[in-house]
This record gives C-alpha cells, sequence and structure tokens, in this order.
C-alpha cells in the first residue's frame, strides 16, 4: 500500500509499505476513505515531537470501511463505515470507564516509557511519536485499529465523509475545548490561533451560548471565515490584543481563553517570542508559550483557561503569579474524543453545523508531501487539508 512517511525534519515522503493486518482479536483493517493533516502533524513535521522514529506512518485524522476484523471483535463488521477518533481506547480501565479516554491507561503499548517522560501513560494515539505507542497513522491506503470494538464511531447512511471526517480530532477537540470553559450567557470567550480547532472551537463556543466570541490570529483567510462563523477578528499584525480586548469587555477582561496555538506560537513583534526562538536554538526550551503568558495577562480575574493547543516539553517564563493571584482556572488535555461523538454527531445530523466548512484543500494521498509544506505555510489560503488515498 501507498502510505506518508516520517523520514526526518521537514522529510515527509508518500512510500510503498506493507499492507497491515490482524495482530490481535479485537482488531479492524480499514480500508481509508478520507484521511487529513492536523496542525499537530505540523509539530511532527518541524520536529518539535519528542520519539519519532524514521519510516513511521503519519496522520491521526481518518476514516473509512472495515475490511477485516478480528475474531474477538463483536461490534463490528466488514462493510461498516466508521471514523477512527485519534485516541485509541480499551473501553474497559479506570479511566475509559470515568470518559476519560486520552489518558486510557491501556492501549499505550509504550507506557513505560511515556511514564517515565510524563509521570504517568497517556493514551495510545494513530501516528503520533514512540511516547504514545509508535502505532502507524492513518495518511494511509489501509490501518490497523487496535481495539477496534471501541475505537471507533459508526457512521450512518446519508453523510458524506467530509461532513464527518472531523469527529476523529478537530471538532471534538474544538468542542471539548469550549465544554471546559463551562460557558455562561454573559461570556466573552476569546480564542487565539484560528486555524481548524479554532474554527470550531468559535462556533462551539457560539452553540453553546457565548454572549460574544473574539479570534486571534493574523491571517485574513482564517479570520474572515472566523467572522463568517459569527466571531469578532482580532488581527494581532494590526492591533494590540490585549487593548482590543479591554474594549470588546468593557475593561474587565474575557471570562473565558482558549490557546488554540500551543508549541508554535509565530508572533515576530514580541521580545518574549524573539527569546523563545533564540532558546529554542540552544535548546533550553522546547515550545513557544507567547499565547499562554498572553491569555494569563489579559484573562478576567477568576476566570478560566483552556488549552487544546498542543504543548510537548518545557515553557519558560510563564507568569504563574499573576495566573495565581487572579484565581486562574486551567483546564488541558488531548481530547476525549469518544465522550462527545454521540452529540456532535447528532448536532451534523440536524443541520446544526456542517463541519465541511473548514476544508479548503482535497487532493490525492501521493501530493501530500507537498501539501505538508502548504499547510505548515500558509499559502494559497491553506486552512485544512483533505487527502483522499
Amino acid at each position: 500500500m501507498r502510505a506518508l512517511r516520517w523520514h526526518g525534519k521537514h522529510d515527509i515522503r508518500c512510500d510503498t509499505v506493507p499492507d497491515p493486518g490482524i495482530e490481535h482479536g479485537r482488531d479492524a483493517i480499514i480500508k481509508v476513505s478520507s484521511c487529513a493533516i492536523c496542525g499537530s502533524d505540523l509539530h511532527l513535521f518541524d520536529g518539535f515531537m519528542p520519539g519519532m522514529k524514521e519510516g513511521d506512518i503519519v496522520g491521526h485524522e481518518f476514516m473509512g470501511e472495515v475490511v477485516e476484523v478480528g475474531a474477538d471483535n463483536k461490534k463490528l463488521k466488514v462493510g461498516d463505515r466508521v471514523v477512527v477518533p485519534f485516541t485509541i481506547i480499551c473501553g474497559e480501565c479506570e479511566q475509559c470507564r470515568r470518559g476519560n479516554f486520552s489518558v486510557c491507561e491501556r492501549s499505550n503499548r509504550n507506557k513505560d516509557l511515556a511514564s517515565k517522560v510524563f509521570g504517568h501513560t497517556t493514551a495510545g494515539l494513530f501516528g503520533y511519536t514512540h511516547l504514545t505507542g509508535g502505532y502507524a497513522g492513518g495518511q494511509a491506503e489501509y490501518v490497523r485499529v487496535p481495539f477496534a470494538d471501541m475505537t471507533h464511531v459508526k457512521i450512518p447512511d446519508g453523510l458524506t465523509d467530509e461532513q464527518v471526517l472531523f469527529l476523529g480530532d478537530i471538532f471534538p477537540t474544538g468542542w471539548q475545548a469550549a465544554v471546559q470553559c463551562d460557558i455562561e450567557p454573559t461570556d466573552t470567550v476569546a480564542i487565539w490561533g484560528a486555524g481548524p480547532v479554532g474554527q470550531f472551537a468559535a462556533r462551539s463556543a457560539l452553540l453553546l451560548g457565548a454572549r460574544q466570541v473574539v479570534m486571534i490570529d493574523r491571517l485574513p483567510d482564517r479570520l474572515s471565515m472566523a467572522q463568517a462563523g459569527g466571531a469578532i477578528p482580532i488581527n494581532f499584525e494590526e492591533e494590540s490584543v490585549v487593548e482590543r480586548l479591554m474594549e470588546l469587555t468593557q475593561g474587565k477582561g474575557p471570562e473565558k481563553c482558549i490557546d488554540c496555538v500551543g508549541m508554535e506560537a509565530h508572533v515576530t513583534r514580541s521580545l518574549d517570542s524573539v527569546m523563545d526562538r533564540a532558546k529554542q536554538a540552544v535548546m533550553s526550551e522546547s515550545d513557544r508559550p507567547h499565547v499562554l503568558r498572553e491569555m494569563i495577562y489579559v484573562c478576567r480575574p477568576a476566570g478560566t483557561i483552556s488549552i487544546p493547543g498542543v504543548y510537548g516539553g518545557i515553557v519558560d517564563k510563564i507568569p504563574f503569579g499573576a495566573a495565581m493571584n487572579k484565581g486562574l482556572t486551567f483546564r488541558m488535555g488531548q481530547t476525549h474524543v469518544n465522550r462527545w461523538t454521540e452529540d456532535l454527531l447528532r448536532r451534523i445530523q440536524e443541520g446544526q453545523i456542517d463541519p465541511s466548512f473548514v476544508i479548503t484543500h482535497s487532493v490525492g494521498l501521493e501530493q501530500g508531501p507537498e501539501m505538508y509544506k502548504t499547510f505548515r505555510d500558509k499559502h494559497d489560503g491553506c486552512i485544512k487539508v483533505v487527502l483522499k488515498p
């Protein structure tokens, strides 16, 4: 089969590799009909995430048709159409029973390594470093899905791939980011990063009843998409984020702040960003946390900071004293995808939202390597790439 593989920093190739096979009774093999490039994949592309090995198959947003099932998998059959969440879940451990699927205690086959780095294991993830299991990813023609009897979202007839593909990651990620804010009807929700997750966080916050949603970015195409969905845009290269947010909230600051940027904040006009890049160059800091600092500064006292943006290691110069004295609440983490998918699928079916709005590019799998560069550099108005194996 053909698959996109990581061969080092800025080196993704479309290679021919062996087809996957059933390895455990709960497995299933999926013939991929659609997959996507995620902002989190760019952290691998740019070489910021530890634990990658040359030849790893990448990608964690995918869906398709079941073509083979293991002997112990009683919930799927050949021909079923499924979206596969990026978090691999056993459905049986204590964390899974509590709905904390992204920290499943059993699905990470490299749990000892993860525990050494993080203190405890996280769930296994598709196509995302050996710290999270080293599982082959979904930017491929076929994928083996471990614990497939639990790690799936069955799709009913009548919905296109483009409507449901993002149930595997970015839609529930944006939704969870908004839910974590405990939004009230009087709230202003400020969102940093108008990429795909930010777009879904904005629409989710509005569906959950926020008074106003503000989107912060520097790219006109992304800000226009957010504005079309009901958000107030702020271009941080043209105006002060802090001053504009204070103006929109009568000097009080937003009650809820969401970081949809994560470890690779792109800010060129701030001293802290220059320092972060210098520290990265000498390997004294792994992530660029400008957004975290700005959120802590501007968030209204007793407010909430929600962090769906991925961080991979060590951040520096976080104003924790300000966060403590302002009484801020932090909520963060990888997405508990299956906690939200039933509700979100219903909302798609009822026409409350059509997730396909975020797609700007749809190409064949062989064009994936060049689309990584297009997506990373935000060329050609690129916001979301769908690949068709």
